[in-house]
């Protein structure tokens, strides 16, 4: 690696490789910027793998990637620029030869390019998470030259599922992660902008450089937001003082680190008021390791405990003897209504307001671990929008997943206000039925489509065992299989080989990519 400084704080270098990241971070550089796409040429080192790499020496990492032999375009070097004023310290930008790394920097240190016009096209998603990406897959193979805009800022698209099994020493955080660049489809049109607004009655979308797009439908797809300013003191201590959680990349690697050191003391496992991010989660984190501190013979000098906000411990009633079974094998005291509210990470104090018949009472406990849900709320552009109900969420049918007062817009995932679980494997059957409803709508036909309420939480009750949890609308029931062959309700090797080894594919190359695998929409009755 020879690096040309252009200034005192940004060089330009050609292809780095692994060994290069850590040379990097020797010289000085604290971010590194990616401008070359992935697969210009045969060995070449994904951004995916380079950014990694940086992580693991504690650099930071941008994606922007830029095609050989064409300039930047308006997002990209509005990214540069964000990347420049955010990266504290020297940054190194690499393409092939160096000179797209340079010819974005010499645009993005010359006045601010002038805004974007308004762009139009077919469906707008906003959101390029599981939701917004297999939308736009189903879409596009439903309606091939479709124009389609996919808006989103990040860099990176993760696993998110996979998290729980990071916690527990069984997949690694790389597993989890891929660049943002390599599940878009490549027919559809990626805005590496935040969405800053929505504007239903004009039909567009307000974007953080002050542009706009235009639609002819939306989906919106932009998650849900992790208040982890929700309890007090839990920023500032978490990843250090022994608190930790499974809802956060950086911070499930510390979740198993904890598990591994802590031989004797007091673990809490906490749970937030619903609605979350699959509300088995939570337990999940729990039960692994109990199971890994059982499997070690050091189980009996750690006392666990679980608070939840809910009044019971899942919210299916088929699914909790299985779960009660493991709350007494692993000896494991079990409060309902109960809300963690503070955190003391230096004490390692932790303080909940638990409810019962006789009124609320605060309770103080002292910690060795503390495993943390924060909790959760629909993200602040919607629900401040026009297009938010109840509790914030995007308004919608739950049949149709169309929103009730605009016909034009439809929502999936966890920021759409249904009653199903927030889960991956709900966005599965999710999409399929917004993308048919999308093409009805655009060919100005009736939206028939219907989602039945399904998802699914495999409950990790120990390594190598899952109940899995499969249920819709109103708590009925769903499995995928026949009973003989996998019962959700009890714990199966089964299943905890379908979470390890069939999900992640399945998610990867299937519901990224259009593929439809047991997932067949509904339809309305003809009345």
């Amino acid at each position: 690696m020879k690096p040309r400084f252009l200034s005192e704080r940004y060089a330009v270098a050609g292809q780095l490789t692994l060994a290069d990241v850590e040379a990097a971070k020797a010289e000085g550089f604290r971010g590194i910027v990616c401008l070359r796409p992935d697969g210009e040429e045969a060995g070449q080192p994904t951004a995916a793998e380079i950014g990694v790499a940086a992580e693991k020496a504690g650099l930071e990492f941008v994606y922007i990637p830029v095609r050989s032999g064409t300039a930047p375009n308006a997002d990209g070097v509005n990214a540069m620029r964000r990347a420049l004023d955010t990266i504290q310290g020297r940054v190194l930008g690499y393409c092939r030869s160096g000179k797209r790394a340079e010819d974005i920097y010499e645009l993005a240190k010359a006045s601010r390019p002038e805004t974007p016009k308004t762009r139009r096209f077919d469906v707008v998603i906003a959101g390029g998470g599981a939701a917004g990406i297999s939308t736009a897959a189903s879409l596009l193979k439903r309606r091939p030259g479709t124009t389609v805009a996919i808006i989103d800022p990040a860099s990176e698209h993760y696993y998110q599922p996979g998290w729980t099994l990071v916690g527990a020493g069984v997949f690694t955080p790389e597993q989890t992660r891929r660049t943002e660049v390599s599940v878009i489809p490549k027919a559809a049109n990626w805005i590496r902008e935040t969405v800053t607004g929505f504007d239903p009655d004009h039909r567009q979308v307000l974007l953080g450089d002050g542009s706009s797009v235009e639609y002819s439908v939306l989906v919106v797809a932009l998650g849900l937001k992790l208040d982890w300013n929700g309890i007090e003191g839990l920023a500032e201590t978490l990843g250090k003082n022994g608190v930790t959680s499974n809802y956060r990349y950086d911070l499930a690697p510390y979740t198993w680190k904890l598990v591994q050191e802590l031989r004797q003391g007091t673990a809490l496992f906490t749970q937030p008021p619903m609605p979350i991010k699959c509300a088995g989660a939570p337990q999940k984190a729990m039960y692994l390791s109990c199971d890994e501190w059982t499997r070690r013979g050091v189980k009996g000098a750690i006392e666990v405990e679980f608070d939840t906000c809910t009044p019971g411990l899942f919210g299916v009633a088929d699914y909790v003897p299985a779960l009660m079974e493991y709350i007494r094998r692993y000896n494991i005291a079990l409060h309902t209504k109960s809300r963690l509210v503070k955190v003391d990470g230096a004490k390692r104090i932790a303080t909940f307001e638990r409810t019962s018949e006789a009124g609320t009472t605060i309770i103080e406990r002292a910690f060795d671990m503390l495993h943390v849900v924060p909790p959760q709320t629909a993200p602040d552009v919607v629900r401040e929008s026009v297009l938010a109900g109840d509790g914030g969420w995007v308004s919608v049918d739950p049949a149709t997943l169309r929103h009730t007062r605009y016909d034009d817009v439809f929502a999936l995932g966890d920021v759409a206000g249904t009653s199903n679980a927030k889960t991956a494997a709900a966005v599965r059957k999710q999409a399929p039925v917004v993308a048919e409803n999308v093409v009805a709508t655009l060919g100005a036909k009736a939206v028939n489509a219907t989602y039945d309420g399904y998802g699914a939480c495999p409950l990790t009750v120990e390594k190598g065992r899952i109940v899995l949890a499969e249920f819709a609308y109103g708590g009925k029931l769903m499995p995928s299989f026949p009973k003989w062959l996998l019962d959700g309700t009890k714990p199966t090797r089964l299943a905890w080989f379908l979470k390890e080894k069939v999900m992640p594919p399945l998610y990867w190359l299937g519901m990224l990519r259009g593929h439809e695998l047991m997932v067949k929409p509904g339809h309305k009755k003809a009345d």
